[in-house]
């Protein structure tokens, strides 16, 4: 009875050590799995769109200025990392009060150039502290509402003459230096604002009188410069994305580059040095 109670004994413990052994080794294996999961990362990436708006000083403008109406639509898309598209379109009429003379302006323009972006953003934000050129253009229409002579040392009023007189078929190029900035508040949705400084390249003028006002460019003061400022709203239209490489990944690029280039010179070098000895 105590030799079948021993056997039984022996059994029992061959069957928990070979348990025992063969969870151990399988163990590993499923920690092993579980590390190269963790291991695993999505590679990152970079969202490339269209980005359209509209300038909300001018859309607010006409609601305080009785004076003034106009409508600006803002655009850019994006080329590379740090480079933009941009485009603005839009029109605008103005009544200014001079000294001497009321005059009202009424045309459209445009203006096109680039941005590039200063910002080094964190993978997956698209904001910019940007600076850009820009190439403006305007068509617009000029009209003299009224004007006084001026007489010094006058003692009487001089007095106002209302021609009324409309000069078609102005233009007038310009370049402006553009520095501003964009930030996502909201997913896809962008605030920014911009500020300008202008230089007059040419433009068509009346006949005895200036252009004062331009759309797009805004007051010349008499001179070729100008500034100019927008505030603006705009949504971004994700079109696709693009994989952003690590640094190990641009330095092995780098060095292979380099390294090709040394062979490429080190093979003209020898080729030289075989003509020679010919």
């Amino acid at each position: 009875m105590s030799n079948s109670f021993t056997r039984i004994l022996l059994c029992l413990f061959m069957v928990s050590a070979t348990w025992a052994q063969k969870t151990s080794t399988e163990t590993p294996a499923k920690e092993t799995t579980t590390v190269q999961k963790k291991d695993s990362v999505a590679p990152k990436t970079e969202k490339y769109g269209l980005r359209v708006g509209v300038d909300l000083f001018k859309l607010s403008r006409g609601f305080y200025d009785s004076n003034y109406r106009g409508l600006e639509l803002v655009g850019d898309f994006r080329v590379t990392r740090k480079h933009y598209v941009a485009v603005e379109l839009g029109n605008e009429k103005k009544t200014v009060q001079e000294d001497n003379l009321n005059f009202t302006t009424n045309g459209s323009y445009i203006r096109a150039g680039f941005d590039f972006n200063g910002y080094e953003n964190w993978t997956g934000m698209n904001n910019q502290i940007y600076i850009g050129l820009r190439y403006g253009f305007s068509t617009f229409s000029q009209t003299l509402n009224s004007y006084n002579i001026y007489y010094p040392n006058s003692y009487f009023p001089t007095p106002t003459y209302y021609p009324n007189t409309k000069f078609n078929g102005l233009t007038a190029h310009w370049t402006e230096v553009v520095v501003g900035m964009k930030a996502e508040v909201l997913k896809n949705v962008y605030m920014g604002m911009s500020f300008r400084m202008n230089y007059m390249l040419s433009q068509k003028q009346p006949e005895d009188f200036e252009n004062l006002y331009v759309p797009g460019f805004n007051r010349t003061y008499g001179g070729k410069f100008g500034v100019g400022f927008n505030y603006t709203i705009s949504y971004s239209l994700p079109l696709f994305s693009i994989k952003v490489k690590d640094a190990k990944t641009l330095e092995a690029e780098k060095k292979a580059k380099e390294e090709a280039k040394f062979m490429k010179e080190a093979e003209k070098e020898a080729k030289k040095n075989a003509k020679k000895k010919k």
